[in-house]
């Protein structure tokens, strides 16, 4: 059995006063773990802008996050699932695929870790790796679920059977995630893993996005862009100098100047300022 800091990684979600034995699991404990995930645990994909090792063994993973780090979905469902099982929740791990785009076609692809856990008599749909998500469990039966200005659904999948389907917000950044009934292990998602922190055609290369889900709505600085949604509408903001840039990085999405080092803060911000720039000269010639 993995050993993990338990203590660490409940201190970063801000819930230092829940024991690290806090008795039989229940709906409300596992209800305020996920919404302290969500809120206080950057979703990013800064590893792959810089070129760092970033394992997703789930050890690491905790390890990452105790340390100050966000991470993606496997980073993020791999190190919560962890936390789960240490605190006595029955968890597993599924083969699942977010589709980027409206027009790619759903599938089961590999590119998301989801979770599900049995807890008093129900089954819950759980996820803490999908940047702009659900800020809490939902059940996993077919329905819509409203929570704060957004609405989803979950329906059994017509791309694999006994699988089941998120659909997205309208607003949010994917469309719909698909995911297999059965478990799996953390090192079903390696090869994926290299790919999406190596390849030149992944997004997390092209593009620094970092995203965080609260009660009342999303952030998402996505390049030099911060945007707000939430039930007022959509505020965007460019973040125009590298100062400001940090300071939005640590402001909102807790990721403070601890989080990587001075070299590494260099070389991230020249990379977002290029890509921003080469964002505003596509844009300009359209």
């Amino acid at each position: 059995m993995t050993t993990i800091d338990v203590r660490g990684y409940l201190a970063r979600l801000g819930l230092d006063g829940i024991s690290d034995v806090p008795g039989p699991p229940s709906g409300e404990l596992l209800f305020t773990l996920h919404r302290a995930h969500l809120e206080r645990i950057a979703y990013e994909g800064l590893h792959a802008q810089l070129g760092e090792p970033a394992p997703i063994d789930p050890a690491a993973s905790v390890a990452r996050i105790v340390a100050g780090r966000g991470g993606y979905c496997f980073h993020l469902n791999g190190a919560f699932a962890e936390l789960l099982k240490a605190l006595g929740f029955p968890v597993t791990r599924h083969r699942a695929g977010v589709q980027p785009r409206f027009e790619d076609p759903p599938g089961v692809l590999g590119n998301h870790m989801a979770l599900t856990v049995r807890c008093e008599s129900r089954e819950w749909l759980v996820d803490v790796g999908l940047g702009d998500g659900f800020h809490e469990p939902l059940p996993l039966r077919t329905g819509v679920y409203e929570q704060g200005p957004f609405s989803y659904a979950l329906a059994p999948s017509d791309v694999v059977p006994g699988g089941w389907r998120f659909t997205h917000d309208r607003r949010g950044s994917f469309p719909r995630m698909d995911f297999a009934p059965e478990p799996v292990d953390v090192a079903e998602f390696e090869e994926k893993h290299q790919w999406l922190s190596t390849s030149p055609e992944s997004s997390y290369l092209r593009t620094c996005a970092v995203l965080r889900r609260d009660a009342k709505g999303t952030d998402n600085l996505t390049g030099c862009v911060l945007k707000r949604q939430d039930a007022a509408g959509t505020t965007t903001t460019t973040v125009t100098t590298e100062a400001d840039w940090y300071a939005v990085l640590a402001d909102v999405f807790g990721l403070g100047p601890d989080s990587l080092g001075p070299e590494a803060r260099r070389r991230l911000w020249d990379k977002v300022a290029a890509q921003h720039l080469a964002w505003e000269d596509t844009r300009a010639s359209t």
